[in-house]
């Protein structure tokens, strides 16, 4: 295990880790292990992980603190510090709770009993800085959190690719979320200035930089609870299926939209109901946008970059249609600004955040446009999170 004293924390880190660090000690009378899971962010790539094709996230700085200890008995002690709410659970009964939340982690630990790891009693306090239902994926922070947790305390000797598996099967077969691979794999696999371009097919990535100290990524949220976002996502999620079975019958090589070329989806739009053929075409572009996004970032081509992710939000309001009034606004509002070089949704879509790439110094022109624009139209002021890239999951004290 990596040996780490951090008792002197950076500042962004000292209020949130403290207050999980104290709370474990007065709660367990114990000295735990710290741990570090980040929230994300999806620069382009939105609704490709499913179809098999490429996504660009990137670990921020909001993130999960996990303090965790062992215990003696076949027990998980947990408690939620942000909720001020406890839960505990015997492992040779693995049942849900109503609370919600402990199912997350109570997962977890079914996953790896499952898998055949000796994982024995503890106790663990959480808490963090990442927004509840703003798109940044709290839900991975806490499964691949304790996951890599429970490796460390226990031994496991687990490699992090089937930490990312065993954190995505908890949440599918356990809470019963069909979230895809992206966000345990970012949170294992993120990296200091650089986004993460993942192959959602093969799982092959490849670490791209995003080291321009002048540019900030900045969430503009809605504050609109995504209450549309499931049953829509299963809707696309079956009519781009319903795509490709018609598009194979021409090309039975064809697996997924990853594998159709705009050339050959235009040939063979007559095939398509008119709205399973925008669907697709949108998928078929966002496919290729990150590509290019990828080569202007190689190149230092941030404003190209920036207009990538514009098409982007242009793709998911017309032709995707996951895009809802509240989203549109704050993406116009952040477009209107000197300095931000491109705005999207960000997510599932019908509420969340924008995601913007602004200069630094037209952020607080940024923030005072949308929110004048948004409070306007919608009577509401929105948050903004001001973020930056940084690891994936690590101990933060020993």
């Amino acid at each position: 295990m990596p040996q780490s004293n951090k008792e002197n924390l950076p500042d962004q880190e000292s209020g949130p880790v403290r207050r999980v660090l104290d709370l474990h000690r007065a709660l367990y009378k114990d000295e735990p292990l710290l741990v570090r899971s980040p929230g994300r962010v999806n620069l382009i790539g939105e609704h490709t992980d499913y179809n098999e094709g490429f996504v660009l996230p990137a670990a921020v700085d909001k993130a999960v603190y996990i303090a965790i200890s062992r215990r003696k008995d076949a027990k998980g002690s947990l408690f939620a510090g942000d909720l001020g709410q406890s839960h505990e659970f015997e492992f040779d009964r693995m049942v849900k709770s109503d609370l919600g939340w402990p199912n997350y982690l109570i997962g977890v630990v079914d996953q790896l009993r499952k898998s055949g790891c000796a994982v024995g009693g503890f106790n663990c306090v959480f808490g963090g800085d990442i927004p509840i239902g703003s798109g940044m994926s709290s839900s991975a922070a806490i499964e691949a959190g304790l996951a890599f947790a429970l490796d460390k305390i226990f031994g496991l000797g687990l490699d992090p690719l089937t930490i990312v598996k065993l954190a995505q099967k908890a949440e599918n077969d356990f809470v019963g979320v069909r979230c895809g691979i992206m966000d345990p794999f970012i949170n294992i696999f993120g990296r200091p200035k650089c986004v993460l371009k993942l192959d959602c097919r093969s799982l092959a990535y490849q670490y791209v930089p995003f080291e321009r100290t002048d540019l900030r990524v900045v969430l503009c949220d809605t504050l609109v609870k995504r209450e549309l976002a499931s049953s829509e996502y299963n809707v696309r999620r079956s009519q781009c299926e319903a795509g490709v079975r018609i598009l194979a019958k021409a090309d039975p090589s064809l697996k997924s939209l990853r594998d159709v070329s705009l050339e050959f989806l235009e040939a063979h739009r007559r095939d398509l109901d008119p709205v399973i053929y925008k669907r697709c075409d949108y998928v078929v572009r966002e496919n290729q946008r990150v590509e290019e996004a990828c080569a202007d970032l190689a190149e230092g081509g941030f404003a190209s970059f920036g207009r990538r992710m514009n098409s982007s939000h242009d793709g998911l309001r017309d032709d995707y249609q996951v895009s809802c009034g509240e989203l549109d606004a704050l993406v116009d509002a952040a477009r209107a600004v000197p300095g931000v070089l491109g705005a999207r949704m960000m997510g599932a879509g019908f509420g969340g955040c924008a995601i913007t790439l602004v200069a630094e110094d037209a952020v607080g022109a940024l923030q005072e446009n949308a929110a004048r624009a948004y409070n306007d139209q919608f009577g509401r002021t929105p948050k903004f999170y001001i973020t930056s890239l940084r690891s994936g999951t690590d101990i933060i004290r020993n």
